[in-house]
């Protein structure tokens, strides 16, 4: 069918579950850079040209697009993967209208073109900003008239608590409404075959993306399962739960906290709904797997590879290291770098970057090297994937996974020898990825004999023995909880008894790759929430903020914008009845406000803990709860360093942070010129005369409510105006597409 003539890369971000079953409370994954390998087609039976993909493209979208020619377009070269034989194209499109760029793509599979995914970025995104024209419950209409129209003869229905990637919505940014469809068999949700689809606030959809688009399945038959009740009693007798450590990261200002969960043992992932069968991570078991015992890799600490290394003695490890093993690759240094407070935990480390070049291309890679100890913690072997573009084929013969675990220990103890007294052995079973062909293993952390959910060493070994990926995950907790006030595991098991139902899903085993067929089975789900979890110390149930159900308050003129501000997490407001939106608002507060309103800013950013951090303001130094803000606003230009110190306890005049929005817009320049200005305001002569400009263009943009023709220069800013004036800069932002992007 297909004649192969080489194998090309594309690296992208995957995330990996190699721990906890995401079904149950306290679900732990954790992400590593993995390659897919697309396979790229050179000749196969049916040839598709650029032509053909734009006819097909305009079948599906007629009259929609018609402002593009065909020149706008361009095509990418047909693939597969090596797990789905389907072969893909790609068609991209991009265009200038009016000075401002337009520009998508499309995905089509299959001989038939069938549309996969695709992709919009429209020029009048400004039209979709807050105030949306369309309200979630019309998007939604969208969402499904759009789905009819590109799925056939698939039954979906709409996820009711899909998982939010947006933790953050900047005001510069369009309403997004995310809406994610699982596909159903016999009303029964299948679950690995879902449609995302994204529609603007302006009900514009810009997104589109099916997943799996495998056609030839087979599926159990729902008529004969076994009753719901009697399996849900059976599951109840055969719970297991484990306390465990959860640290939770806030990426908003870098900590980490710890807390004490019980969790459902993994072991089991569900019950057969026609045989009554335990799911376990690879196959289905008669009896229910028990508990694997806790045995940490190492059961005394070892010395480092290392007593600490200079840059020059990390080059030397990374040499070795990186050796290509084809003569056709060429492997060079980019760069050696020192990074302090490595993954947020004080920690020192340094950064190799390298590239792979060969013919008609190159590759870029690197790996971290732990300063301290000279131990390669972070590491992923493209080399073995590129040699694949000159021919090499997969080892033939492929390692168990009994030997590919051993392997595995073999290289954690040699590469990093001074963490394994921290880890265990896995507990669960490894994941087996097709696509590089490679055992994956999670050695969890161990700490006070509890295992740490967050925590662990990721391991790849490939099927010809060498090693795929190493990856360590290591938290700096000063103190963890102690485990003599939690309720006790009668309890909690009898909690989670209660809060225990079981949901009929079509599942696809992971080692099931040439059958291709989904068993019927009942996955558990507890307290209706896949997102929560059962604290230890209270016995109560808690949600991880995924979102969340945000603060709302009440306010006479300005309540739709601040609660807007609220739920886009740019404005923090723990108590509603406390808070008082006709309150003046700090320029610490509104530098705050401001910058989460524009930019993806978090409080721990600038925090590094270096000894040469800068420091801009005597009163401001880096244990300052407001220090990043500062810091980062004056790289920015809001704020000049004309004093040596900065009130951020002050309230802000209406005066000034007029000025603070014409320099994020860009135009302090012509502000400056305060003479060629002429303020009409009954009160101008109040304005300070070097505000004069700012003010001036602020105005004529209608960034401030002006009443009976006073500017009131003077007047402090309170947290309703400045709600109502963020957004009308985040418009006047999104109108010149200038958005501030660092």
């Amino acid at each position: 069918m297909v004649n192969l003539k080489k194998f090309g890369i594309v690296l992208t971000s995957s995330a990996l579950t190699l721990g906890m079953f995401t079904s149950v409370a306290g679900a732990s994954t954790f992400a590593n850079e993995q390659p897919q390998i697309q396979i790229q087609v050179a000749e196969t039976e049916k040839v598709f040209t650029k032509n053909d993909l734009i006819k097909r493209f305009k079948e599906l979208f007629p009259n929609k697009y018609d402002f593009l020619s065909n020149n706008d377009f361009h095509m990418g070269s047909g693939y597969y993967y090596s797990t789905d034989k389907e072969v893909r194209y790609n068609l991209s499109f991009n265009k200038e209208i009016d000075g401002k760029y337009t520009y998508g793509s499309v995905g089509f599979v299959g001989e038939n073109l069938e549309l996969e995914n695709f992709y919009f970025q429209p020029t009048n995104e400004k039209e979709a900003l807050f105030p949306a024209k369309v309200s979630k419950e019309e998007a939604r209409k969208i969402a499904d008239e759009y789905l009819k129209k590109f799925v056939g003869d698939g039954e979906y229905q709409l996820e009711a608590n899909p998982y939010n990637y947006y933790p953050q919505q900047i005001l510069t940014e369009p309403i997004r409404y995310n809406f994610s469809f699982t596909r159903t068999k016999n009303s029964v949700s299948i679950s690995d075959q879902r449609i995302d689809v994204t529609v603007l606030g302006n009900g514009e959809v810009t997104n589109f993306y099916k997943s799996n688009t495998q056609k030839a399945a087979t599926f159990d038959d729902t008529k004969q399962i076994i009753d719901k009740e009697e399996l849900l009693k059976k599951y109840k007798e055969n719970l297991s739960i484990n306390l465990q450590y959860q640290i939770d990261y806030d990426y908003r200002n870098g900590d980490r906290s710890v807390k004490l969960v019980y969790q459902p043992s993994t072991k089991v992932r569900g019950v057969h709904a026609l045989t009554g069968k335990w799911m376990t991570a690879n196959d289905f078991s008669e009896e229910v797997p028990s508990k694997t015992k806790v045995e940490k890799i190492s059961s005394t600490p070892l010395p480092p590879k290392h007593n600490g290394v200079t840059l020059e003695e990390a080059k030397k490890i990374a040499e070795k290291f990186i050796k290509s093993k084809s003569a056709d690759i060429k492997v060079t240094i980019q760069s050696i770098n020192e990074v302090e407070n490595y993954n947020g935990n004080g920690q020192s480390v340094i950064s190799v970057d390298y590239m792979y070049e060969y013919r008609n291309g190159g590759h870029g890679a690197g790996l971290i090297i732990n300063k301290d100890t000279g131990e390669i913690i972070q590491y992923y072997n493209i080399d073995r994937d590129i040699s694949r573009q000159f021919g090499e084929k997969p080892a033939e013969n492929k390692l168990t996974q009994k030997d590919a675990l051993a392997q595995a220990v073999k290289y954690v103890k040699d590469m990093i020898p001074s963490y394994l007294h921290n880890y265990a052995m896995p507990i669960e079973e490894a994941y087996y990825d097709e696509m590089s062909e490679s055992y994956n293993f999670s050695f969890p952390r161990v700490v006070n004999g509890l295992l740490v959910i967050g925590d662990q060493i990721q391991v790849g070994v490939a099927g010809d023995g060498s090693l795929n990926n190493l990856y360590i995950n290591y938290s700096e907790i000063e103190k963890w909880p102690a485990v003599d006030k939690v309720i006790s595991e009668k309890d909690a098991l009898t909690k989670l008894n209660n809060a225990l139902s079981l949901k009929l899903n079509y599942v696809k085993q992971e080692n099931d790759k040439e059958k291709n067929h989904y068993d019927i089975v009942y996955v558990p789900v507890f307290n209706e929430d896949m997102f929560s979890y059962l604290d230890a110390n209270t016995g109560e149930w808690k949600s991880i903020e995924i979102g969340g159900s945000p603060v709302v308050i009440s306010h006479p003129w300005a309540e739709e914008e601040l609660n807007y501000l609220i739920s886009a997490k740019v404005l923090e407001v723990k108590d509603a009845k406390s808070f008082n939106g006709d309150a003046s608002i700090s320029k610490g507060e509104a530098l705050k406000v401001l910058l989460n309103s524009i930019t993806y800013f978090y409080d721990g950013m600038y925090n590094q803990n270096t000894e040469n951090m800068k420091q801009t303001f005597e009163n401001i130094d880096p244990k300052h709860p407001l220090y990043s803000a500062v810091e980062r606003a004056v790289s920015m230009g809001v704020i000049k360093p004309n004093s040596k110190t900065f009130d951020v306890d002050s309230p802000i005049k209406r005066e000034e942070l007029s000025t603070w929005y014409i320099r994020i817009l860009g135009l302090e320049h012509a502000a400056k010129h305060s003479n060629i200005y002429k303020l009409d305001f009954a009160d101008a002569g109040k304005v300070q005369k070097e505000y004069i400009g700012y003010v001036a263009l602020a105005n004529t943009m209608g960034l401030f409510k002006v009443e009976k023709n006073q500017f009131n220069p003077a007047q402090e800013v309170t947290y309703a105006e400045l709600a109502v004036s963020t957004i009308l800069l985040a418009h006047e932002i999104a109108e010149k597409r200038n958005e501030i992007r660092y």
